[in-house]
Parts: C-alpha cells; structure tokens; sequence
C-alpha cells in the first residue's frame, strides 16, 4: 500500500506554520480531508497522521518494538527528565517495574480518603466566599491547586508537601517556558540563554530543590508509609538495587505533573460542559443523592456512581488532557500494509479520533448518557484512549480516573455550576491541552432539589 497524498507544505518548513498555529483544527481538517493516514512534514521532519483504530493500536499495541516517543516530546526533558514518561529500552521498563507498586489497586482506597479529604476543605472555602451568592470562578485555578494539594499529600504523605503556590508556580513557569519552545517555529537548543530557557532553568531549580530536599527528608526517616515515595523508596529491583537519586527525583517530577495538571484538566472541562448542559447535571445530581445520601463519597461508592464515571468519560472524550501523542521509528517498518521510513514520526490525536462521527455519533454535543455497556462494548479498542495504550499505557490511570470522579461527586453534591456569561473558551495545547484564560464558571451552593 502506497502513502496517500496530504496537504501541500511550504517551501523549507512543510506544514509546520499550520500545525504551530493550530494544531487541532490542521489535524481534524487533515484528517477529514485526506483520509485516515495523512503524510505531513513539519520542518524537514516526515510525519503520518494516523486517525483509525487499527491503525493506531497497530503502532501503540503491535508494533511497539519499531518506535520510541516523538521527538516534540523530548523538548520536555527539562522538565520531566528521564521519567517515565519521556524514557525508553530497558531503563524505561526498569522503572516502570520499580514504580507499579504504588499504583497497586490495594492502594487507592487510602489515597481516595485523601482525595476527598482535601476536596471537601475546598467546598468549605468555597462556601465561605461565596456566602451565599452565586459568583464567577476559574475552576481551572481551582483544580489545579486541589490537584496538587492531593499529589503532595498521596505522594509524599501528611505534611509533607510545601506551600503549594510555591511548586505550582515553579511548574507553571516550566512548562510555560517548555510550551513557547514547543510553539516556536525553530526551537532554539536549551542550553542558549535565551529569557524562555533562563525562566524554564530557575523554574527547575526551584523546583528540583524542593522535590530533592522531601525526598532526603522522607529518606532519613526510613521511608516508611503509604503514600507512594515511600513506595518508590523501597522499591527494588530483580538485582536487589534501588532507583538512585536522580532517578527517583525524575519519577517524582513525572508524577506531579500526570497526577497535578492532567486531571485538573479533565475536571475543569468536566465543570465547564456540565455548567452549559443543566439536564446532565440534574441527572448527576440525582445519583449522588441517591447513592451517597449527603455523605462524602468513598472509593468503594464507585462502581455505584455509574453516571460520574460517564460525566468524566464524556469530558475527556470532548477535551482530551493530552490531545495527540506520537512515536519515531526507529527503523524501517510496515505498519498496516503502508511503508513507514525510520525517523518518521507517527501522530496519533485524542482529539481527532474522540471526535469522529464514525464512532461517536453527534461528536461534538455533550452527552454522558452515550457511554453505555454495550456502547463500550462495541466501541472500536483505539476509537477512545485518553490515557494512551499498549506498554505505555499511563501508569496512573486507576489513580486519575478515581480521583476526577471522587472530586466531581464531592463537588456536585454541594454546588451547581452555570454558563459564566462573559467566559468563551479558547484552547493553547502544548503537552497538555490547556485552557488560554483559565475556565470560568459561575459557582452557587446547590439547595435540595435544585
């Protein structure tokens, strides 16, 4: 099978000004216009854009041992180091074995209790400022501070964690650095002092000082407990050997951006699609009053919270928390009958796929109510992956898809969100799909009944 034809590039640079533009209208047109595999070329760079199941779980699933991560992604070793996330070969299934254990499902019950813990002070703050009133508010703000308060709290345990303006503002100013490299059109090496590589290098130093210096405090003490430093701590491998420091700062550092920003995402859009769709949240509304009786919710309540968990399907199927992701082959491959030459990069987009009519009818209308079993059931595997697939599935995923929807139940019980009339929403993906001026929402205490 021959690559079909894609969009006509320019001269030197290919399709890279319309992608940094904006990548999510070029690749859903791409997509739509050209068929499910698009040849693009992004500054000398050959690419495929692959928008089918099959294809995709072929290179996610099937053929993983031709492909490491794109090389967009490496931009971000600055910050996320050699972590999970960006690591490869054995070095990165080492620590994949090494770092399981923390996500055993025999964990999540106590980190649920922090979870909620820590959303239930947030409705108490809430109810204060609000006394009363109905008042606009930027949930993104929000639940990105109530999502690092839980990542301090579930990964490095009680009292642990510092202030957390101060690591939200060092990672916010890393990866906003990160992002402006990402956008531009000719990246400039990291190590040029540039103003954007010089604010990226104090966010992380910052950073990196704080991390390191709970680490060593935690190690001093034995490293015992059950939040998942301590778990990373003991962790040892085949050989007996632990992660070393560099590593375990690394895997740290991953952790809190996939357990911090990611699902304070998907609750953000989660808040905004129910604010503009009053039936869905009378329907949540009505099972959290019906299972949990004005109680907080419990990690065993979720197989009960049947439409939580479809609230929270549905927003990331509409905003995906990472909106593509990608991989280079690193030889020359056949996937699926078309030829792949090594150093071509393969996309694959959340958003393009989790907006496809040939999956999800009325792709763009919210509608929790479509994530039934048999819909699930016949759902083609790679039609839906928010969290990615194969080997590099993300570790965290349990963790995540419990805490959104442990947050949302604690939230929805206690207040109702409406349309903000002012607020439209406009997206900045880097890598994450980011909201360009937060998500504001209009924020009341809900009443019994309302």
């Amino acid at each position: 099978m021959s690559v079909p034809r894609g969009p006509r590039g320019r001269f030197l640079v290919g399709n890279l000004v319309e992608f940094r533009r904006d990548r999510l209208d070029f690749m859903t047109r791409c997509a739509r216009e050209y068929g499910d595999v698009v040849p693009l070329r992004l500054l000398g760079h050959p690419v495929l854009l692959l928008s089918r199941p099959d294809l995709i779980e072929q290179v996610l699933v099937h053929q993983t041992k031709h492909f490491i991560k794109h090389a967009g992604l490496r931009l971000y070793k600055p910050i996320l180091g050699n972590g999970l996330v960006t690591s490869e070969g054995d070095f990165w299934r080492r620590q994949r074995k090494l770092s399981a254990p923390a996500f055993q499902g025999s964990r999540l019950p106590a980190y649920a209790r922090d979870m909620v813990e820590a959303t239930d002070r947030l409705c108490w703050a809430w109810q204060k400022e609000l006394n009363g009133s109905s008042q606009p508010r930027d949930v993104n703000a929000d639940m990105l501070r109530l999502t690092l308060e839980i990542a301090c709290k579930t990964l490095f345990g009680a009292d642990a964690c510092p202030d957390p303006n101060v690591v939200g503002h060092a990672m916010e100013q890393g990866l906003e650095g990160i992002a402006a490299r990402f956008r531009a059109a000719v990246p400039m090496p990291s190590w040029l002092p540039t103003r954007s590589n010089l604010r990226v290098r104090r966010s992380m130093l910052a950073l990196h000082a704080i991390v390191a210096r709970m680490i060593e405090s935690r190690r001093r003490a034995g490293g015992e407990g059950d939040d998942l430093l301590s778990m990373l701590l003991s962790a040892r491998d085949e050989d007996g050997s632990a992660m070393s420091p560099r590593q375990l700062l690394d895997e740290v550092l991953t952790l809190f951006l996939a357990g911090h920003e990611t699902t304070a995402l998907a609750l953000s859009y989660a808040l905004y699609l129910l604010a503009g769709h009053s039936a869905a949240q009378d329907e949540l509304r009505a099972e959290l009053a019906r299972e949990l009786d004005g109680r907080l919710p419990e990690y065993a309540d979720l197989p009960r919270l049947a439409y939580t968990r479809k609230v929270v399907n549905e927003a990331m199927r509409l905003y995906p928390p990472a909106d593509f992701l990608g991989r280079e082959a690193t030889e020359d491959c056949i996937v699926a009958g078309i030829p792949v030459r090594k150093g071509t990069n393969l996309f694959m987009s959340q958003w393009v796929m989790h907006r496809d009519k040939r999956y999800f009818p009325d792709p763009l209308t919210f509608n929790p109510s479509r994530w039934s079993e048999e819909f699930e059931r016949t759902l083609p595997r790679f039609a839906y992956f928010p969290f990615g697939g194969g080997p590099r599935y993300c570790i965290g995923q349990t963790f995540a898809t419990a805490e959104a929807a442990l947050v949302l139940a604690t939230l929805c019980q206690r207040f109702r969100f409406t349309p903000e009339p002012s607020f439209s929403l406009e997206l900045n993906p880097g890598i994450t799909l980011r909201p360009k001026a937060g998500v504001s929402v209009e924020v009341s205490v809900a009443h019994a009944g309302s």
